[in-house]
């Protein structure tokens, strides 16, 4: 797409295409002056103010330019299963396995994805489209990129849509900071977000290298359309927690992670090129819906969280349900600052822990699961 066609000044393009860069520049202004997702939001930026700025270097139609050979890892599903690599490898899963209950508030707040599913199916997009934008609900990054690109491949203006949901995922996760606290004190009294949890049990090093195993063979039974993303993530925390690898944990937790980080962002970017004013408004969409996904999800983790609260008679502090969004480890810093202001004494990162990371596995599981019904 340019700005001339046919010798003449093409001012749809050049509109859609100025938005687009405006975009960018203030993904790239969030990410360096406020801090958010710097490590992808920066890179999305400068691919998407690249690819609007010199078109030639995204060429679909004759599958060329250098943002076109990048974006043959999300393609061709190879950088979203290395990320889920490297997180597998910075993961501890201690806090899940010493309080299993964790897993409850994980999986409560996945509601987020199916919500927003049936909101996108309600704004008329088509079920393969509504699912992929549902996953936005997940938290999850590369899961989003993962599923959609899976879902919308090939499809008239797919492109766009699994760019459009990458933006949104990865923006609103750096917003939760923003997003989560109004919607946890909203629905949790001071008394509740003052309850200090104790000290779970101490988890062993044998249960520590026979969970991802056992969970690679009990998911993906299951659910095998999961296993790129379940599979890495556990053969990252398996070489982590088994000791016996330091380099290749090393490999995976920082080389290989940021690398990849470096060309999924600018292979995301990339793809943000509109073409027309109804993918403008399908951005709007998923903007919003991007929204109701990350509060449905976070306000799902924390009823479930006040119900195991009334369950245990005062022992769970109903905030860590926030922490099932599977934004690792932010969502459980966020809940922790917010025990802190009630009372400094009160330290729930660990305890937050546990849902977090039962969010990573949730995500991905949901994912499976919409491709194995939908894709």
């Amino acid at each position: 797409m340019g700005f001339f066609t046919d010798g003449s000044f093409d001012g749809p393009a050049f509109l859609l295409r100025l938005i687009m860069i405006l975009v960018a520049c203030v993904l790239i202004y969030l990410a360096i002056a406020k801090g958010f997702e710097p490590y992808l939001l920066i890179p999305i930026g400068i691919g998407m103010l690249l690819v609007n700025l010199a078109p030639a270097l995204y060429n679909v139609e004759h599958a060329e330019g250098l943002f076109y050979q990048f974006h043959q890892g999300i393609s061709l599903e190879i950088f979203p299963p290395l990320i889920f690599l490297g997180i597998g490898a910075t993961t501890d899963f201690g806090p899940l396995l010493s309080r299993p209950s964790s897993l409850l508030l994980g999986a409560a707040a996945q509601i987020g994805i199916f919500l927003t599913f049936f909101g996108a199916f309600f704004l008329g997009f088509n079920a393969l489209e509504a699912a992929a934008i549902g996953i936005i609900g997940g938290a999850d990054g590369p899961t989003a990129i993962f599923l959609s690109n899976k879902m919308l491949a090939g499809a008239d203006g797919g492109q766009m849509l699994c760019a459009s949901i990458a933006v949104v995922a990865y923006s609103y996760m750096a917003l939760v900071p923003v997003i989560q606290p109004p919607i946890i004190k909203g629905l949790t009294t001071k008394e509740e977000r003052q309850i200090k949890m104790v000290q779970a049990r101490e988890v062993s090093k044998r249960e520590k290298i026979l969970f991802p195993i056992v969970v690679m063979i009990v998911v993906i039974m299951v659910i095998p359309s999961c296993a790129a993303l379940i599979g890495m993530l556990m053969l990252g925390n398996l070489i982590k927690e088994s000791g016996v690898v330091p380099n290749l944990v090393d490999a995976a937790a920082k080389t290989i992670m940021y690398a990849v980080t470096i060309l999924l962002g600018l292979s995301v970017g990339a793809t943000a090129i509109l073409t027309d004013v109804s993918q403008a408004l399908n951005f709007v969409y998923i903007l919003i819906l991007g929204m109701v996904a990350f509060s449905a999800a976070t306000a799902g983790g924390v009823l479930v969280g006040k119900l195991m609260c009334k369950l245990t008679k005062g022992k769970v502090n109903p905030m860590i349900g926030a922490a099932g969004v599977s934004a690792v480890p932010m969502a459980a810093r966020v809940v922790h600052k917010i025990g802190m202001e009630e009372d400094k004494s009160n330290y729930l990162l660990m305890h937050a822990m546990g849902p977090n990371v039962a969010g990573v596995i949730g995500s991905a599981v949901a994912a499976g699961l919409l491709l194995s019904i939908f894709g």
